[in-house]
């Protein structure tokens, strides 16, 4: 059985990268398969460009930490 998000800001999240993703790879279809009018050539650029930006999102987001301070004290002393 698969985990399910704890907060709903995971599964927005989730559903970001997976939108943001599908966006990338029909901008590129589109380019691909206007310049070459192959099916075959334009799915295997669609899969790729969604899987690369898929893993390149993720691991931007993993490489950012989130903010615990308190935002009503100074951070600077």
């Amino acid at each position: 059985m698969a985990k399910t998000p704890k907060k709903k800001a995971d599964a927005r999240s989730i559903r970001s990268y997976l939108t943001l993703s599908a966006i990338a790879s029909v901008f590129v279809g589109v380019l691909v398969y206007g310049g070459t009018r192959s099916v075959e050539r334009t799915s295997v650029w669609v899969g790729l460009t969604f899987i690369i930006t898929l893993v390149v999102i993720a691991t931007l987001a993993l490489s950012v930490k989130d903010d615990d301070a308190d935002p009503n004290k100074p951070r600077l002393k």
